[in-house]
């Protein structure tokens, strides 16, 4: 007869160990062995230290900039009069930079300033240079441009790549007028080779501003007239990227036209060596012209001479001034005149005897009157007056 069991019998007993007979003391361990080190782990940890700290430095170096962005320019008012003023505050320039705060007319953020600089009130605009951050803050008077609104404060860059940001603003009481129809189909081409022409003058040669003027005929292969179109010239020096500054020609190329265009050109004074000339309109540069520019040797003359004239006249004047305050030797005294004969009374003892007396004095006389014989030229021996010669006598004189 078998027994049945229960749901609790079939499931597995748990073994329980008396508190007694648990074992006591620390419990076995098995022995590792030491694992090799390897150096690969101390390399990872001192690059990533030297990393962290390169990007330290340059976070903290005063012309490192966090992220690069777009330049930003806000106003204190987006609408003045003539005779007030507004404050223009930027931020994301580069740092140190030299910027121009001007007021144009004729102009949008979207199409720029139309004209150049012509259309702006050059004569009140403003400089302004970034601090370490890029970021600026002035003060500029409102004044009416020589074009009609709509109107924008131009900030560009004076100097290095070129940056600038229109930002919109209202002259009060300035007229306003529509834009000038944009026309894509009018572009230019140059039609012969460029050449720079002028001369040098004497004063170039001195120091003064070396000045050319660039010539080149240009082309409207378009369909639409070009009316005074803005170039821009370019000079660059060696390496260096060149320096643009805009050129407005006044004129109409009409469509399959041409015209010839002169530009002004002018270096910085002293200039001299090996430059480039380079012409551009819009995005496009049109011609490139190199320019060999001599050295001025007059400059180089006047500091030879200077340096020259100045140590001998300074010497000069040292020698002269040693020459008075040296001391004068003891006992010296002025030397008698060559010409003065000594006199009767001191060259003439006393002596009692008269006779004696008289003949020296009568020889003395006669050798003062020699001597001063000798010292006039004009009269010969036989015209000079003499005590010995008898006078003339006069007619009915006995």
């Amino acid at each position: 007869m078998t027994r049945q069991l229960g749901p609790e019998a079939s499931r597995p007993t748990r073994r329980t160990r008396h508190p007694s007979t648990r074992p006591t003391g620390p419990l076995p361990t098995r022995p590792t062995e030491p694992r090799p080190l390897t150096p690969l782990p101390a390399l990872l940890a001192l690059l990533c230290a030297l990393s962290a700290l390169s990007a330290l430095f340059v976070l903290n170096a005063p012309g490192a900039r966090a992220a690069e962005g777009d330049p930003v320019v806000s106003l204190s008012k987006k609408e003045a009069g003539k005779g007030g003023a507004i404050t223009v505050s930027g931020s994301g320039w580069r740092p140190d930079a030299l910027l121009m705060l001007l007021i144009c007319g004729q102009s949008t953020p979207e199409r720029g300033v139309i004209g150049g600089t012509n259309s702006c009130a050059n004569a009140d605009g403003r400089a302004v240079t970034t601090d370490k951050k890029g970021a600026f803050s002035k003060k500029l008077p409102v004044s009416e441009p020589p074009k009609p609104c709509p109107c924008v404060v131009h900030v560009v860059t004076v100097t290095g790549e070129q940056e600038l940001v229109d930002a919109v603003f209202t002259v009060a009481g300035h007229p306003t007028a529509d834009l000038p129809r944009q026309s894509g189909d009018g572009r230019l081409a140059v039609l012969a080779t460029t050449s720079l022409e002028g001369d040098s003058s004497l004063l170039t040669w001195f120091g003064a501003p070396p000045a050319r003027r660039l010539v080149l005929t240009v082309g409207n292969p378009g369909s639409a007239p070009v009316t005074d179109p803005v170039f821009e010239i370019g000079t660059a020096h060696g390496v260096y990227a060149p320096q643009w500054e805009e050129r407005p020609w006044r004129g109409t190329v009409p469509p399959g036209g041409r015209a010839r265009i002169e530009l002004p050109v002018e270096l910085s004074a002293g200039a001299h060596g090996d430059y480039q000339v380079s012409l551009r309109y819009g995005d496009k540069v049109l011609a490139e012209q190199p320019w060999g520019v001599g050295r001025p040797w007059g400059v180089t003359l006047f500091w030879i001479l200077l340096c020259v004239v100045v140590p001998a006249a300074v010497f000069r004047i040292g020698m002269a001034v040693v020459d008075k305050v040296r001391p004068r030797p003891a006992g010296a005294h002025r030397m008698r005149r060559p010409n003065a004969a000594p006199t009767a009374t001191s060259s003439v003892s006393t002596n009692p005897d008269t006779t004696a007396s008289k003949a020296i004095s009568k020889a003395t006389t006669n050798a003062t009157t020699s001597a001063a014989t000798a010292a006039l030229p004009w009269f010969t021996p036989d015209s000079a007056p003499s005590e010995n010669r008898p006078r003339p006598t006069t007619k009915g004189q006995a």
